[in-house]
């Protein structure tokens, strides 16, 4: 049974226990997972303040080398770690190994911050005075995880934050708990001092409770969270009691604009891949392609035959997606389908891929997972459910536009603003979507999803508060600045009063 691990020796008690099944697969039991009670959060963020001082003592470059240590590693076991994610959350193999190279390009990222964890030096206004910044840990960090990338976004949080000299506590979500699981082991292993990162599995309920005790005890100075708009929008209540701004990365209704210029072949390619890797249960899938109303029937028609034509089903195999992630989102997605209008035009089959429901060419057999047909759904309008609200699953939404700016007009509508595309040969649209569009991130001539690790990701509106992750900008997520100023004259001298003037002539003319 896989355990909370605090201060480096497994939790002695759980409240209960769940299965993380394999959802491709659901007689497959990956693992069992004892969860604890709010209790477990509270000794774990204990654990974690009591050695953070300690940890942050030890010099940033050396801080580094641990970083670069996890790296090594996880690029040592990336087969092994890859598989296992496709295993617990049925994401493609492909998908899996590159969510894991993710992990690496972090860590050689942030290996060298630790030698570039800069302040500056300031001019003084006066003589005999030097003016100081500097970067300090903010502390200790419960952070919260989704697991439709059990280790990759993690590690946007983990990394950066022990690299700064902060402790963690970690709860990932319990349908992804062995892949968290064997990620810890991988950090362990690179020389963590123990207490220096703690992972916690625990249900919502219970993590919630566990982090309002933390925050009211002064045991966590640092929130992340990645998951839904309504949890995130509890957790940002929840610190601002205590004057703290949380990292929040919430969720998407990533919109595509597809202009009447645009090279239509790459656009469908795009939308298949954003629309439905992961099986659409990424935080930057397509939500709604936004199409000029002077190609809408070229595009649908050429969208819906590559969907067609998709290979669907084993995640082990060279599909486009595998299963659903865990049966709760099953039942999340097909009420999302009922929400489907007559006034919208579903192209091909949807819900539970079965023998009474089949899709041709399904790779392996359908009843063995969580397996839904993709969706794609023509006259989607703001108003309606499929286009205002993130669906996290394998539909996408088609509507049309006239102008330009009607069509960024769409793209804001839900509210939504993390991801979002256009696919243009006029640069001139290039920038003014780019201008227009509220999302923290723009892809031109390339699909919604796609970061890369040393460029900023977050959102804005229902996706998040404006923070950012990865590259470094997530540095002013995990520290502080203070500064300093050094009076060595002798004498007390008086800012905005004791300063030095020299008069000019400004009466002078030619």
């Amino acid at each position: 049974m896989l355990r909370s691990i605090i201060g480096g020796a497994p939790a002695d008690a759980t409240a209960r226990a769940v299965d993380s099944r394999n959802p491709a697969d659901l007689a497959d039991v990956v693992a069992q997972v004892g969860l604890g009670e709010p209790a477990e959060l509270v000794a774990a963020a204990r654990s974690a303040h009591a050695a953070q001082r300690a940890w942050a003592d030890v010099p940033a470059p050396v801080r580094g080398q641990v970083v670069a240590s996890v790296g090594t590693l996880v690029e040592a076991n990336a087969e092994a770690l890859a598989r296992l994610v496709t295993r617990e959350i049925g994401k493609p193999l492909a998908e899996a190994r590159g969510e894991v190279q993710e992990i690496v390009d972090t860590c050689r990222f942030f290996l060298g911050e630790g030698r570039r964890l800069y302040g500056q030096t300031v001019p003084s206004e006066m003589p005999d005075k030097q003016l100081f910044t500097f970067r300090e840990p903010v502390g200790t960090t419960m952070i919260i995880t989704a697991g439709n990338f059990p280790v990759a976004v993690p590690s946007w949080y983990l990394v950066p934050a022990l690299l700064c000299g902060n402790t963690v506590v970690w709860k990932p979500a319990t349908y992804a708990a062995a892949s968290a699981d064997a990620l810890y082991q991988l950090f362990a292993r690179a020389g963590l001092p123990a207490g220096v990162l703690n992972i916690v599995h625990a249900d919502g309920p219970e993590t919630f409770a566990g982090l309002r005790t933390s925050l009211e005890q002064g045991l966590v100075q640092k929130v992340g969270f990645t998951g839904s708009t309504e949890v995130g929008r509890a957790i940002g209540e929840l610190c601002g009691r205590h004057l703290q701004t949380p990292c929040l990365e919430l969720g998407g209704k990533n919109p595509m604009v597809v202009t009447e210029d645009a090279d239509l072949d790459l656009a469908v390619e795009g939308a298949l891949f954003a629309g439905f890797g992961t099986a659409g249960q990424r935080c930057t899938s397509l939500g709604t392609a936004i199409v000029h109303e002077s190609v809408h029937a070229e595009f649908l028609r050429r969208f819906t035959a590559a969907v067609g034509a998709a290979a669907i089903g084993d995640p082990t195999r060279d599909v486009l997606y595998g299963p659903l992630l865990d049966e709760r989102f099953a039942v999340s997605y097909e009420g999302h389908l009922k929400s489907i209008t007559d006034s919208q035009r579903v192209l091909g089959p949807t819900g539970r891929i079965t023998a009474a429901n089949p899709r041709p060419g399904f790779v392996g057999d359908p009843e063995r997972g969580l397996f839904y047909h993709p969706a794609v759904v023509d006259g989607v309008r703001p108003g309606d459910a499929i286009f205002d609200e993130e669906t996290f699953g394998p539909i996408v939404g088609v509507t049309g536009y006239r102008s330009l700016g009607e069509a960024i007009e769409l793209a804001n509508a839900p509210g939504y603003g993390l991801s979002s595309a256009i696919y243009t040969t006029d640069p001139g649209k290039a920038f003014a979507f780019r201008r227009g569009i509220g999302a923290g991130m723009v892809s031109v001539n390339n699909s919604t999803s796609g970061a890369e690790a040393h460029l900023p990701f977050g959102g804005n509106g229902r996706s998040g508060n404006g923070s950012r992750q990865s590259g470094m900008w997530v540095l002013d997520q995990f520290t502080r600045w203070q500064s300093m100023n050094w009076d060595y004259s002798g004498r007390l001298q008086k800012a905005q009063m004791d300063v030095a003037v020299i008069e000019p002539d400004l009466a002078f003319r030619l």
